[in-house]
């Protein structure tokens, strides 16, 4: 499985010449820095088969007409201006933007009608490449891209034993490496779980670093502090330069709003430290349906635009050009609990509704992903995440953080979850390729040649394509009762388990120029000498 998982899992996905452009233009503006040739030769990757991001050859699915985006626009415009949005702790950001023209009362701030739309069209680009240290590696966001990314957040894991436990900086070295070995998984993502055997104050430099050593994708920095902001750039420099990070995007990280209607000071002030760096933000509200916006579908579509576009402004104030991602993560919930709901038609309605209004806007989309409850990796798990991964693909989301590896609500990174979704993540490349039309697509030579009343199999175009005509799952089982029996009866999770021990047990680490390796070792080790241990 390990093989087949390297090789790719389908041949016919692998037709992104997009990506491959980005790459050529990352390696021509890397090379221009001189000495290009042997940093690139020491930071390429370990000889594992990656797939190119995704660039899509199949329609967007849009559920809202001209008439129906235009109410949403303007009622978001009508939050912006006549309720206003909180920017709550931070002097500096409110002085920015009553400079810019906005209206502020205390922490409270009204944008005038059309004023926070301009701003972003103004300068957000459209589309923007993050790049890896791995040039091969760099991925376009924006457009018809799609960029997978693993599960972000949570802190626990479900391990190989079965036991739910904190996690540690172990698990998230292996949730790297995971990613890192897998074909359809295109970025490196963030917080892949929390390793709470670090201090909070310290625990950003080990996975930051962890991103760098044991993977050569494109990764996210830290969030938590301004000042582990300003880490996670210092720590860039030293891979990529100076100039260049300055120049060029090199880290991607999330900023959630505070729902409904705030920006708190921890967020604006790690987007300030990307943004005056001119690395990209992911400026997303994270809603729980009639808890923290309206409890119906154009509510929660109205009140992530308002939100999701004082915040992508603001960065623009901060530095025109700052690259942003235009953020919504909206789940249902039980009306009767409390407890938040996934794979359910109405996130699936706002991600496609959502969508729209992003490309309307003219920047990149972040949404989706393979969302869960269920406490294990079971059927419960496996439908939801379908049930949220389809709209994602369908619905042109640009950027999928979570879509490997979440389980229960996000509160659990499971190692067999994510080799399972991962499965999922090749048959949706597969798809975003449309029907190949090509002489050799049509297929009439075997049509021809096969007649009436015969069959396929061992006509010339089949033996030709039968590697590369279906995606082959690396998870499923199809074979037949009686060797199902003779393996061992496994099910869908224990097959996932032995796939991800092969998996590690295989790992080999890309290459990372020596001297890059020991200036990051020597800039954690400064940075914690500094200052004491906090697990606060």
């Amino acid at each position: 499985m390990v093989d087949q998982l390297a090789a790719g899992a389908s041949e016919a996905a692998e037709t992104a010449a997009g990506g491959e452009a980005g790459g050529r233009a990352g390696r021509r503006a890397r090379g221009a820095g001189g000495g290009a040739d042997a940093r690139r030769a020491l930071r390429r990757g370990g000889g594992i088969r990656q797939l190119q991001q995704i660039h899509r050859k199949i329609p967007v699915f849009e559920v809202l007409n001209d008439e129906a985006l235009e109410i949403v626009e303007h009622n978001a415009d009508t939050i912006l201006e006549e309720i206003g949005i909180e920017f709550r702790g931070d002097a500096e950001a409110l002085a920015i933007l009553k400079d810019h023209g906005c209206d502020v009362q205390g922490e409270r701030v009204h944008f005038p009608r059309g004023l926070a739309r301009k701003t972003i069209r103004d300068s957000a680009p459209a589309i923007f490449t993050q790049h890896a240290r791995n040039p091969e590696r760099s991925v376009t966001i924006g457009g018809d891209g799609t960029v997978f990314a693993p599960v972000y957040g949570p802190p626990f894991v479900r391990d190989l034993e079965g036991e739910r436990r904190y996690g540690t900086i172990e698990d998230f070295r292996n949730f790297v490496k995971l990613a890192y070995m897998t074909p359809a998984m295109h970025h490196s993502g963030g917080t892949v779980c929390e390793p709470t055997d670090i201090p909070v104050n310290k625990r950003h430099l080990d996975m930051v670093y962890s991103h760098i050593r044991y993977s050569d994708k494109a990764f996210m920095g830290s969030v938590t502090a301004p000042e582990r902001a300003e880490d996670t750039v210092a720590m860039a420099k030293l891979v990529f330069g100076d100039d260049f990070v300055e120049q060029n995007c090199v880290t991607v990280s999330l900023i959630n709003a505070n729902s409904p209607m705030v920006w708190d000071e921890t967020m604006l002030g790690a987007l300030k430290v990307y943004a005056r760096h001119n690395q990209a933000t992911i400026v997303t509200p994270f809603i729980l349906s009639g808890a923290m916006a309206p409890c119906t579908v154009a509510g929660v579509m109205t009140q992530t635009l308002a939100e999701s576009m004082a915040g992508m402004a603001f960065a623009q104030m901060v530095r025109p050009g700052a690259p942003v991602i235009f953020g919504s993560f909206a789940s249902s919930m039980s009306m009767q609990s409390g407890a938040p709901t996934f794979g359910t038609p109405e996130p699936a309605l706002v991600l496609y509704g959502v969508g729209q209004l992003a490309r309307r806007l003219g920047v990149p989309f972040r949404s989706g992903g393979g969302l869960c409850g269920s406490k294990l990796p079971d059927a419960q798990a496996a439908y939801e995440s379908a049930a949220t991964l389809q709209p994602t693909l369908l619905g042109g989301v640009n950027f999928v953080l979570h879509a490997a590896g979440w389980l229960e609500g996000g509160l659990v990174s499971s190692y067999e979850k994510f080799v399972m979704d991962a499965d999922q993540l090749g048959m949706l490349q597969t798809m975003s390729q449309g029907v190949d039309m090509s002489e050799n697509g049509q297929a009439m030579s075997a049509i021809r040649e096969v007649g009436p009343g015969s069959h396929f199999l061992g006509a010339a175009h089949t033996q030709a394509n039968f590697e590369t005509a279906f995606y082959r799952s690396t998870i499923a089982d199809n074979n037949s009762y009686e060797q199902w029996l003779a393996e061992g009866e496994q099910d869908a999770p224990k097959r996932a388990n032995g796939l991800v021990r092969k998996m590690l047990d295989s790992y080999e680490a890309p290459a990372l120029d020596e001297a890059v390796d020991e200036a990051l070792k020597a800039f954690i080790a400064e940075k914690k000498a500094s200052m004491p241990d906090a697990f606060a």
